[in-house]
């Protein structure tokens, strides 16, 4: 029924998610894309360990060892994130929607997406996990670029200038792009939480949405053109603790195992 709707931390909860998104919508105007979406990882740590207080879930040794790999490598990435912004600009950012290399990214995103939703999702999507998400993950694609630049073009709608009428068709055009991405991608995350563990599904999901993510802005948004080659490597190492985290977090977080118990078995056996 509709009996959550008179529920204060239903509503706490809500407004707290809406706050959350808000956020994370501003900072993809703030700070470079490669920064932000790995971060967005911090979510499941500290989920985590807030179930286990709040919620009194159990939160075995692997998933405290995931809470502090995740956290040691956001670390890293903050460190070796991008100093600057490559895109700051509404005319900067046309120029980059209509470079070859980004329309050429997007035809081949598309090809693949027909191909994965008509194709092969109908056959083998319930078998499959890497179906689904894939289908997800390229859609992210559009996601990500998409709100990054609705905040660009969103500082020139209200400029009395020749450019705010450009600025505010590109946001619309933007905005019905983000729109149906998330539709399609909440169906068949749906889908695929019908048909695959959410655990599982969550930490692959994790990993292959963020590097689609981060390859689709290094396209659009050359946000890796001022990393060197050592902050290149410390992100590289950054990411995959942080997906490594995440792993140890969701799918062994049923695994019964503390070292108590292995402390009694290894007594029992001397």
């Amino acid at each position: 029924g509709t009996s959550y709707l008179t529920d204060i931390v239903w509503w706490a909860g809500t407004i707290a998610m809406a706050v959350g998104q808000i956020g994370n919508f501003l900072a993809y105007t703030a700070v470079p894309t490669v920064l932000v979406t790995p971060l967005g990882a911090l979510g499941v740590p500290f989920g985590s360990i807030l179930a286990s207080y709040l919620l009194k879930e159990k939160l075995n040794i692997l998933g405290k060892l995931g809470c502090l790999l995740s956290c040691a490598g956001s670390v890293v990435l903050i460190i070796h994130s991008p100093k600057s912004e490559s895109v700051t600009t509404q005319a900067e950012l046309e120029e980059k929607l209509t470079n070859p290399a980004f329309v050429g990214y997007l035809c081949i995103v598309l090809l693949m997406l027909l191909l994965l939703i008509f194709w092969i999702a109908p056959a083998h999507g319930p078998t499959n996990i890497m179906v689904y998400i894939s289908i997800c993950s390229l859609l992210g694609s559009f996601t990500v670029p998409s709100t990054k630049g609705i905040g660009l073009a969103a500082q020139d709608i209200f400029h009395n200038n020749p450019s705010s009428q450009r600025a505010l068709c590109l946001c619309l055009v933007l905005l019905a792009v983000l729109g149906c991405s998330i539709i399609v991608q909440f169906r068949y995350i749906n889908k695929a939480l019908e048909c695959f563990d959410s655990s599982v599904f969550g930490a692959i999901y994790y990993v292959v949405f963020t590097t689609l993510v981060l390859l689709a802005s290094a396209i659009l948004f050359r946000e890796w053109s001022n990393v060197g080659l050592v902050d290149f490597l410390g992100m590289a190492c950054g990411f995959t603790t942080v997906s490594v985290g995440i792993v140890l977090i969701q799918v062994f977080k049923e695994f019964n195992f503390n070292i108590g118990e292995m402390n009694k078995s290894n007594m029992k056996t001397d």
